[in-house]
């Protein structure tokens, strides 16, 4: 069975819908610290997601990319600003978003399928739910190790789980921190393969923070940059690119080749050695 099939017949079997939600931001200002020594780390964000979009965050380390994140989730609070996802302020943990972060975050105590269950909506079917878990570690190459506990398998394998942990809830929003970057270069691909394969089942809104350009480039609708700028403290989007082509898209086209040359000099990087 496909992903696309077996996430579809587990969102009808619950009679649920899994809507993608547009997602704002208006003027974020997250400042750290207090009095004197405080740093200003994002300085004015303003931007906007489809509903179903693939925006795709680039930048520098410590320019913000992860805060945004965390604001999205209400993990955290802007000093100024607002975030709304489908129009409404997001003003604590949000539970129409689902998070996989740089770190597994898996509980230690649980086997892998236990964490992955983690991730179900409230009132999932109890048979249902158990057969979304088994698919999603099939997917994600564990259904072998359902039953281990988080310190019985690899890095990888881990930040694999916690993968398939976001993808049960299948959100409105899906909130990616550079969640592919444990993986061994082929899982990697296969991995960003699964993602628009769930995307084209149940379309959320993904918000992909990443380092990899040729990930972003894949994955992407449009790629966002985050930079300072002159005029203020804080990291702004200082360019947004629209990727051409439908997904999946040819990993070896001419035209991905020449926008990853672009993105890796706006980033202060020689393309040439890359």
């Amino acid at each position: 069975m496909t992903a696309q099939l077996s996430l579809a017949r587990t969102g009808q079997d619950r009679g649920e819908a899994a809507p993608a939600l547009a997602v704002s931001y208006e003027r974020i200002e997250r400042v750290f610290g207090a009095g004197c020594a405080t740093q200003t780390v994002l300085g004015g964000i303003d931007l906007d997601l489809a509903a179903g979009e693939i925006v795709a965050v680039l930048g520098p380390s410590g320019c913000g990319k992860s805060t945004l994140l965390r604001l999205t989730a209400g993990l955290d609070a802007p000093t100024g600003g607002a975030v709304r996802i489908d129009g409404t302020v997001v003003t604590g943990s949000d539970p129409r978003c689902a998070v996989a972060f740089q770190e597994p975050r898996l509980l230690p105590w649980r086997t892998l399928a236990a964490n992955v269950a983690v991730g179900l909506p409230r009132g999932t079917d109890r048979a249902a739910g158990r057969d979304q878990v088994a698919h999603l570690l099939d997917l994600v190459g564990l259904g072998a190790h359902a039953g281990h506990r988080p310190r019985e398998v690899s890095g990888g394998m881990a930040q694999r789980a916690s993968l398939a942990r976001a993808l049960a809830r299948r959100p409105g929003v899906l909130l990616l921190d550079e969640p592919f970057g444990a993986l061994d270069a082929l899982t990697r691909l296969r991995m960003q393969d699964l993602l628009l394969e769930v995307h084209e089942a149940a379309p959320t809104t993904v918000l992909l923070i990443t380092h990899d350009v040729d990930e972003a480039l894949q994955l992407a609708d449009r790629v966002v940059m985050l930079g300072t700028a002159a005029d203020g403290p804080g990291a702004r989007v200082i360019r947004s690119l629209t990727v051409p082509g439908d997904r999946p898209r040819s990993r070896g086209s001419a035209e991905l080749a020449r926008l990853r040359s672009e993105l890796l000099e706006s980033l202060g990087v020689d393309s040439h050695r890359h």
